[in-house]
């Protein structure tokens, strides 16, 4: 049986949600440790907390990942093949969430807003060798050992740190697994802006990843070639047939909105109509931003603080991150 080492990084004082929802559902006999990183550097703190873990296998998540109770068991198969050095899955919206927060999902779930990071957002499929492009870093099992011969994420990026780490485990001969059903529920953000920050984020890390790595992969950069045809097509250049493509991309949301609708039966997603260009405009802003702001610097943060909320063969600490501010929680752990 494999031994796993969850990591989770925090900003400091930031709430885990994680937390309650590992106590219930993980198995009484399974080998594991959770290990919080708090900062205000996620790859910094990931790495640094990896280095530290004993786990054979190294599960990433966010601090709001609610992970299925057969996450554990699916990854120990895939990792049965000696070549398989990654195993992730899905972040599904949650049925919960507010009309707003669902209406975010379908939109990162379906094929005209996300393209080929689609199945990063729904279950769909049988398991299967997969690349960066199915993968997503709030649920995200590594071998410890391919992570640390590799160095781990690169620390100049965030986001895009996995995507980037992910190509260097295919480069070195390793295969990556997507398993629809090795899932986590998260919640999308609670606002449009915010929603627009994080797709805006999304393409900086994208344009910054490939600043790096020297690789500009044309799917990647469709959003900013569809806000450089916008530019040209609202500064009235006098060219008729410049409006056809904007004339498909609206009928095409249009007819991607009505069959969402039909499907789930929810009038509220006709207004993914409006949710794809605010949603594709932020991330070409996003890889514009990212390509002109040059190679990023690794970021240095000596505050980072990684304690053991649980080690193995003991007991979760007695009060954890959701009854204690996250000060009592470290000295809870300094004291054990």
């Amino acid at each position: 049986m494999y031994s796993f080492s969850i990591i989770i990084p925090v900003k400091p004082g930031g709430y885990v949600a994680a937390i309650e929802h590992l106590k219930t559902i993980i198995p009484e006999d399974q080998p594991y440790e959770v290990m919080l990183a708090e900062g205000n550097a996620p790859s910094l703190q990931r790495n640094r907390a990896a280095r530290e873990a004993a786990g054979d296998i190294l599960y990433f998540l966010d601090d709001d990942s609610l992970i299925a109770p057969e996450n554990f068991a699916r990854c120990s198969a895939g990792m049965n093949d000696p070549l398989v050095a990654v195993v992730g899955g899905p972040s599904i919206t949650p049925e919960h969430d507010t009309s707003l927060q669902r209406l975010f999902g379908a939109a990162l779930s379906s094929v005209f807003g996300s393209g080929v990071v689609l199945n990063r957002y729904r279950s769909e499929g049988q398991i299967r060798e997969t690349t960066d492009k199915e993968l997503i870093l709030c649920n995200l099992a590594v071998r410890r050992t391919v992570f640390i011969d590799l160095n781990g994420f690169n620390e100049c990026l965030y986001p895009n740190e996995e995507n980037e780490f992910l190509e260097r485990v295919t480069s070195a001969g390793y295969t990556l697994l997507h398993d629809p059903s090795f899932s986590v529920y998260r919640s999308q953000r609670r606002s449009l802006k915010a929603f627009v920050r994080q797709i805006f984020g999304y393409g900086r890390g994208r344009g910054q990843q490939s600043l790096i790595t020297s690789k500009y992969p044309v799917p990647s950069f469709i959003p900013l070639f569809f806000v450089i045809y916008l530019a040209i097509a609202l500064a009235g250049v006098k060219y008729d047939l410049l409006l056809a493509p904007l004339v498909i991309y609206l009928t095409s949301a249009l007819f991607s909105s009505i069959r969402i609708v039909i499907r789930s039966g929810r009038l509220f997603y006709l207004f993914l109509i409006g949710i794809y260009p605010l949603m594709h405009v932020a991330n070409g802003l996003g890889i514009l931003r990212g390509l002109l702001g040059g190679k990023p610097e690794q970021v240095c943060d000596s505050s980072i603080l990684i304690t053991k909320i649980k080690s193995f063969g003991e007991n979760f600490l007695e009060k954890t991150r959701s009854e204690l501010d996250y000060a009592n929680v470290r000295s809870l752990s300094a004291r054990r």
